[in-house]
């Protein structure tokens, strides 16, 4: 049985950083695309970052752009978000996720796989 379990959201204040990681279980996943999602209240899934399975791309959306960076340990079958400068804004429920399909890895619907989620709240 598939498992992804997040970990290290927490509250922050504004301008502090997090580490969230993500630990997969029964099965293998190096040789697909790793993400971040996160919603935030009222709003829908959105996503934040990707990581690919060859060559090390990465992806990230504008608002996270230089100030998140997402790695991957294929040999722990995990993946970890680095938030740095944080703000109010990036308060919301953070999932990883893991696309086996092929398609944008910007939409929620090609995902195969998703976590429960970690809470992260920045505090102002």
């Amino acid at each position: 049985q598939v498992q992804l379990v997040e970990s290290g959201g927490g509250l922050v204040q504004a301008g502090g950083s997090l580490r969230l990681s993500c630990e997969a279980s029964g099965r293998t996943f190096s040789s697909y695309l790793m993400g971040w999602f996160r919603r935030s209240p009222g709003k829908e899934r959105e996503f934040v970052a990707a990581f690919t399975s060859s060559g090390g791309s990465t992806y990230y959306a504008d608002s996270v752009k230089g100030r998140f960076t997402i790695s991957r340990d294929n040999a722990k079958n995990t993946v970890s978000l680095q938030m740095n400068r944080l703000k109010p804004e990036d308060t919301a429920l953070y999932y990883c996720a893991v696309r086996v399909r092929s398609g944008g890895y910007t939409y929620t619907g090609n995902y195969d796989y998703w976590g429960q989620g970690t809470q992260v709240t920045v505090s102002s």
